[in-house]
């Protein structure tokens, strides 16, 4: 979606703008970039005053790498006063965003956080999969919206802490019972999860499969087989809802099992969706060391 495009989007957004009254204009208008940082924003905003909080992307579309924007998205940002992203190159869109609605004050979740995966030379962007650096995302956004919208800083702040609460509890649970997965050998098919394998000390072998495990060519998955075979590997890692045909295909050569995860990155909008997400991975994982 070029620039081009916006700047004709903007000269024909006040057609027919005198009957539309779908928002006050009041308000604090919060617009998110996917369903992660939705999710984020929900359980900060809670109980917030004069706040209107939407999310860009489609709710299960997805990550957002080569996304492009339709006017729809656009339309979004009109008389948006904060923009929250990821970061890590996940919105590879915003500085033509910026160029439009140079106004736009822009939360980027991942500031501070130094610990970031590089996949073949490119950044895994798929931070929230770590809830370590999910607390970080959660407390850098709640900075940065007291910052900006002082009326409900001590709320945002409030939220923040109680939300941590749940995370750090649920990452307690991880370290307790899935200790005996540290060193383990596996090959995950998503790098969502590069994060999540790093914080339990999995020995893995990380596919680049460009977001479609559709991708892997014959040869790659003969590489690949032959690895699994000579590592004495066990387990195969994939999103829940990834293409399984090549995980299938080493799976049956090799007799190793698979274990299906949840990215994170879909859902029905509920406040506790991630920890429900993260709660599911925890009971996938337990057996494993099974």
């Amino acid at each position: 979606f070029c620039l081009v495009s916006l700047i004709v989007f903007l000269c024909v957004k006040n057609i027919n703008k005198s009957n539309e009254q779908s928002s006050n204009s009041n308000n604090f208008k919060i617009v998110t970039s996917f369903y992660p940082m939705y999710i984020i924003a929900e359980n900060l905003t809670q109980n917030a005053q004069n706040i209107e909080l939407s999310n860009m992307a489609e709710v299960n579309g997805g990550c957002l790498h080569d996304y492009t924007l339709s006017t729809n998205d656009v339309k979004k940002f009109e008389n948006a006063d904060v923009f929250i992203e990821n970061g890590v190159g996940i919105e590879n869109f915003t500085e033509k965003l910026l160029q439009v609605y140079s106004n736009l004050k822009v939360i980027d979740s991942s500031t501070g956080i130094t610990d970031i995966i590089n996949d073949e030379e490119e950044e895994n962007g798929h931070i929230w999969t770590s809830m370590e650096n999910y607390k970080k995302q959660v407390k850098n956004i709640a900075n940065n919206l007291a910052k900006y919208n002082t009326e409900n800083a001590e709320i945002y702040d409030r939220n923040a802490d109680e939300y941590i609460e749940k995370i750090e509890e649920l990452n307690r649970n991880y370290k307790e019972e899935l200790s005996n997965l540290s060193g383990k050998k596996a090959i995950c098919l998503n790098e969502a999860f590069s994060y999540l394998a790093r914080d339990l000390n999995l020995d893995i072998i990380m596919v680049e499969t460009d977001h479609e495990e559709s991708t892997l060519s014959a040869d790659k998955l003969k590489e690949l087989i032959k690895q699994v075979k000579e590592s004495n590997i066990q387990v195969i890692i994939i999103g829940e809802n990834d293409n399984t045909q090549n995980a299938e295909t080493i799976a049956k050569e090799t007799n190793a099992k698979i274990y299906k995860l949840k990215t994170g990155m879909g859902g029905d909008y509920s406040q506790d969706s991630y920890l429900k997400d993260m709660e599911y991975n925890l009971n996938v994982l337990k057996k494993i060391g099974k």
